[in-house]
């Protein structure tokens, strides 16, 4: 349970998760606060009458892009007083019913000059849960909020400027990058922003090459751009860069052929060899494995693959340790003939066990003199050898309402390979394609640890799941040709004071601050706690600068630094003015996780629900000068109850739902790992009413009219058997069609003459030559292009089996085994009164 938020930040390193949150009373029993679904509440006000909870927090964040200008910054003008008022206005949420915005909900602006907000950081990239910073750790435990940071370090960016210098100016007491926020002394010093030593100019710096001046330190691109990458010279090489390195491990028991999936990955391969991120260095390999691991000698001269079976799992090795990482330019013929046969190999094979953990031992070895990426293709439970696992999974128990057991793994041979793999550089990325157990929590140490992906696709079969089967396709498309990094670290720093402890995302921790990241991709997402070990009363601003040492495809040595700065205030109504609703559920999601895993389920929801009750009792007792009966929010926070009923109504957390083990741990594995931006629609779905898309409002972008609906609540309210209404979860999209929807969206949009006639199970909108279709189909490729992965479609009927699935999303109505949002706040203003 969340004791004060206080503790949290106070007791850094020593605490557990169990001291930063103080046990609160269980939210009460669905049965003991209101009533069903669809019946009136006699009592509640206008609005909430036969109601469940509210909804969605936003989608999107805002776009940013950097307008270089200025340089020396003036602080005399930063003051509290220029908060945004409107962050402050207090809210009633028992009676104020429609909260939730309407359209995408933007990232907090800090109060700053307005020359320094300009050339801040994207929020996209880096974020903070407070953007006012309190002065002292006393008043941050005061007002019961979490601080921390948010990082998307590798984004794709459409903007990137790159400065290629044999100098790269840093500090040299602390070694932070010189960047926007330093302040210039005179053209030949500079003050460092995070520990204020006084700095000499390098004579080199002196010349802009963008404007090819001289003597204009301040208007150098360092200076003008929050984010920046250099091309680093050798010093930041401890080794020649690697070459890109791919190896692919495949799971070819007879359970793996019949799901089909080997045909999609051997020809994504095909299609796709040209396009891996490389150059003429780039290799890649070939292991396949059943109960035996089978190599592939792919050596330039060969005229055909040959097959090496070695059935000693016991004591793994290498048959031949030259010919198995081979040169793709050099033997691309050999490599296209081995994807071209793969398939057919083991078409007859019945052999059922899978000696999952020797395969990856070999694939260790194979690619530790060179790091690199291990891709592992698994379909079952590892039954054989080293890591091999027992089912731990009770069927019985996923709808228990009572602690939820085996989300730690079985056994630590995972972590620990992972573990030495990060220390040669190889990270791995696990993609688990089965319809039956296969104990995440265990096998996805094996990606957590070095910095690897996890993928899951439940009930996987090409012909008879033909949406997963897209979704795989899609997904693996983008893996095998999206950016990549290698042998990467990245070291956060921040202004002298403050502390950071926590770390979450998929890494290992090389030291206190250093992150070890053997691969690292543009979809993954860091977060990390922070603490204020000294008062910061003389400062009247505070930085932060995450910087990604990494490899790039192309032998390139890069970095990568974002540097973002907070004003820092004395008050608590201007940290309470300054607080990010997302970040701050975000950050939480992660710390939950932690907790779910070292205590228990029970304790994480607990701490999920004191968190949001300790911040609104410190904002009524401390803030607040009038008081008044009912349950006051300042804005900026209306809608953190909302986000934590829904986190604790997410897969990760839910009890008394049916609910996979893999499934849960899969979505905790998300919730650590994702961007915030991801994170969002995965923890509040975002619904749409689509039978009536209009062009009032829309986005033009590239000659493109895309419709811009209203987001509505999520809630059986906001329905109408007589519309058709889209929710986007993040990885799915279901599209539920009313039973009395209008003919003209039936035949204009579903290609359908009446409702009867619509199929049970469809997974793509036809592209018929009407307005209306090619608005709907705009809408939806518009947002699915918002995320690196491919969100399935699922048009639903209202007897669809899947209609269950969409109902479990309306996060605002109750459930037999959950509270509606209405509910939820009558708890809550029950524990902040006593």
């Amino acid at each position: 349970m969340l004791i004060l938020l206080s503790a949290w930040l106070q007791v850094v390193l020593t605490v557990s998760f169990k001291t930063l949150f103080a046990a609160a009373p269980p939210p009460p029993q669905p049965g003991s606060v209101g009533r069903q679904i669809g019946q009136s509440y006699p009592s509640l006000p206008p609005g909430y009458q036969g109601m469940a909870p509210p909804t969605n927090s936003g989608i999107g964040l805002s776009l940013y892009t950097h307008t270089p200008t200025l340089n020396i910054f003036s602080f005399s003008h930063l003051s509290s007083s220029s908060q945004t008022p409107s962050a402050l206005r207090v809210v009633n949420l028992l009676q104020e019913r429609n909260l939730l915005p309407t359209n995408a909900i933007t990232a907090p602006t800090p109060c700053l000059p307005q020359d320094l907000q300009k050339i801040n950081c994207n929020p996209d990239v880096f974020r903070c849960t407070l953007t006012s910073i309190p002065q002292t750790q006393s008043l941050l435990n005061k007002a019961k909020l979490p601080l921390g940071l948010l990082l998307h370090p590798f984004k794709d960016l459409s903007q990137l400027p790159v400065v290629t210098s044999s100098t790269i100016v840093r500090c040299r007491s602390c070694r932070t990058y010189i960047n926007p926020f330093v302040s210039f002394l005179d053209q030949r010093r500079w003050k460092c922003n995070l520990c204020y030593r006084v700095n000499d100019v390098p004579e080199e710096f002196m010349y802009n090459p963008v404007s090819r001046s001289y003597g204009e330190p301040h208007k150098r691109p360092e200076v003008q751009n929050a984010t920046i990458e250099f091309i680093a010279p050798s010093e930041y090489m401890l080794r020649p860069p690697q070459p890109a390195a791919y190896l692919f491990v495949l799971d070819v028991s007879h359970n793996a052929v019949q799901t089909g999936y080997i045909d999609v990955v051997c020809q994504l391969l095909l299609e796709n060899l040209n396009s891996l991120p490389g150059d003429t260095r780039t290799k890649i390999g070939f292991i396949t494995f059943d109960s035996t691991v089978h190599f592939y000698n792919l050596q330039e001269g060969l005229s055909q693959p040959q097959m090496l079976i070695v059935s000693d799992i016991e004591d793994i090795f290498l048959p031949t340790p030259d010919s198995l990482l081979i040169n793709l330019n050099e033997s691309k013929e050999l490599v296209q003939d081995l994807l071209k046969s793969l398939p057919q190999m083991f078409s007859k094979t019945m052999e059922t066990h899978s000696a999952l953990g020797p395969a990856l031992q070999a694939a260790f070895k194979l690619l530790s003199p060179t790091g690199g990426r291990i891709s592992v293709f698994q379909s079952q439970l590892p039954t054989v050898g080293v890591g091999a696992l027992k089912s731990r999974e009770d069927p019985n128990q996923r709808a228990s309402t009572k602690d939820i057991q085996h989300l730690s793994p079985a056994t630590d041979f995972y972590k620990k390979l992972a573990l030495d793999c990060s220390g040669q550089q190889v990270a791995v990325d696990l993609f688990l394609l089965s319809s039956q157990y296969c104990d995440l929590a265990s096998l996805g140490g094996i990606s957590r640890y070095s910095a690897g992906s996890i993928y899951y696709y439940p009930s996987y079969h090409n012909q008879h799941n033909p949406s997963q089967t897209e979704r795989f396709q899609k997904d693996l498309k983008r893996y095998l040709t999206r950016k990549i990094g290698f042998e990467a670290v990245m070291r956060i720093r921040c202004t002298k004071g403050l502390s950071i402890h926590t770390f979450h995302g998929n890494f290992f921790v090389r030291s206190t601050d250093l992150l070890s990241l053997p691969n690292v991709n543009p979809d993954a997402g860091f977060a990390v706690q922070m603490s204020i070990e000294e008062n910061l009363v003389d400062m009247q601003v505070v930085s932060f600068q995450a910087a990604l040492l990494y490899t790039s495809s192309k032998g390139e040595r890069r970095i990568r630094v974002h540097t973002m700065c907070l004003p820092v205030v004395n008050s608590l109504s201007d940290i309470f003015a300054g607080a990010d609703v997302q970040a701050i559920t975000g950050l939480l999601a992660s710390m939950a996780v932690d907790r779910s895993v070292t205590a228990s389920l029970s304790d994480a929801r607990d701490a999920m629900t004191n968190a949001v009750i300790d911040s609104m009792a410190s904002y009524r007792t401390s803030v607040l000068t009038i008081q008044q009966p009912g349950l006051l929010v300042p804005s900026c926070l209306r809608l953190f109850p909302l986000y934590i009923l829904a986190l604790l109504k997410q897969k990760a957390f839910r009890t008394g739902t049916s609910t996979r083990l893999d499934d849960r741990v899969f979505a905790m594995c998300q919730l650590k790992s994702q961007p915030l931006s991801h994170l969002l629609l995965m923890i509040h779905p975002v619904l749409y009413r689509v039978d009536d898309l209009n062009d009032e409002g829309a986005l033009n972008i590239n000659d493109r009219t895309i419709p811009q609906p209203k987001i509505l609540q999520l809630s059986v309210e906001k329905l109408s058997r007589e519309g058709a209404f889209l929710m986007d979860t993040g990885s799915v999209m279901y599209l539920w069609v009313g039973r009395n929807c209008s003919l003209n969206f039936l035949m204009q949009v579903l290609g359908v003459p009446n409702y009867s006639a619509l199929p049970q199970s469809m997974n793509q909108l036809p592209e018929l030559d009407t307005a209306e279709s090619a608005r709907t189909r705009t809408l939806i490729g518009w947002l699915r292009e918002q995320r690196p992965f491919y969100p399935i479609l699922h048009i639903i009927r209202d007897e669809s089996p899947l209609k269950a699935e969409f109902m479990q999303n309306m996060i605002e109505d109750r459930t037999e085994s959950a509270l509606s949002y209405y509910e939820f706040l009558l708890h809550l203003q029950q524990q902040i009164s006593k």
